[in-house]
């Protein structure tokens, strides 16, 4: 099966995840270890330390769940594209993921129209509003969307490929 190198959109995405991963886990780990030590050393502890970390855990898992995308590590069945004549796969790939790219925009479009509803909770001790996860998921989202659509688009630009042995393939998407 036939790879294709990342392009600069691919690149800025991965670029993205990587620095909100490692933010993320950079903040989580020291709030964290800080108020371990803190607790153990003074017996108290900062009130506010368990609540950054519950923030920031949907930015972590949004971009590990952007990343694995692009990387094709989610679970993928194959089998009944795998039985199809090469003309055929391709046009099922490209409509596939175009429903996938749609999915992912509606979801987008619903997590956009919830932001006003739920900016209004705020966390108890920092009062960071509700829409500050949300906006999380919704820009996981659109990521997921847009590569979607980059799939779709290299399915539609790749040519059909005979494999020797009399099986049929089609370059691999992205992700």
């Amino acid at each position: 099966m036939q790879q294709v190198e990342p392009g600069w959109v691919e690149r800025g995405v991965a670029a993205l995840c990587h620095a909100v991963l490692w933010l993320a886990t950079s903040v989580i780990f020291v709030i964290l270890a800080s108020n371990t030590i803190l607790r153990y050393a003074t017996g108290t502890s900062l009130q506010w330390a368990n609540e950054v970390p519950e923030l920031l855990f949907p930015w972590l898992v949004m971009s590990g769940v952007v990343l694995a995308a692009l990387h094709g590590a989610h679970i993928t069945t194959s089998f009944m594209m795998d039985k199809l004549r090469a003309g055929v796969r391709r046009t099922v790939a490209v409509a596939t993921w175009l429903v996938v790219a749609g999915l992912y925009l509606t979801l987008t479009w619903a997590t956009f129209k919830m932001l006003e509803i739920v900016h209004d909770e705020k966390s108890p001790i920092l009062q960071i509003p509700g829409s500050t996860t949300y906006g999380c998921v919704m820009g996981g989202m659109a990521l997921l969307a847009v590569l979607a659509l980059l799939s779709a688009w290299r399915a539609w630009q790749a040519p059909a490929i005979e494999a020797p042995a009399g099986e049929l393939q089609v370059p691999v998407a992205h992700w």
